[in-house]
């Protein structure tokens, strides 16, 4: 085993710039969680935007109506591609 010595100043400056670096990376972490999985929906968010069933749900993906990502054994969808299947499947009023 070795030894070894340093002054406390040494140190104190040390243990700054360690902590000023789990800071930094915390910071980096959480700005990347917001940016990614926040956005997504999930199975019940969708089925109560669309009002449909979990069921249905599953038709859709098979049928590749509605695009989605397995993350983490978690099935999620773009908030975008919702509204998309939202707009597509709307009734347009006929013309007269």
């Amino acid at each position: 085993m070795e030894i070894i010595s340093m002054s406390i100043k040494v140190f104190d400056t040390l243990v700054k710039r360690v902590e000023d670096i789990e800071e930094k990376a915390e910071r980096l972490y959480r700005r990347q969680e917001d940016l990614s999985l926040k956005k997504w929906l999930d199975n019940q968010d969708v089925c109560e935007i669309l009002d449909i069933t979990k069921r249905t749900l599953q038709s859709y993906r098979e049928k590749g109506l509605l695009p989605y990502s397995r993350i983490e054994y978690k099935i999620r969808y773009k908030p975008e591609d919702v509204q998309k299947l939202l707009q597509s499947s709307a009734h347009q009023p006929k013309k007269m």
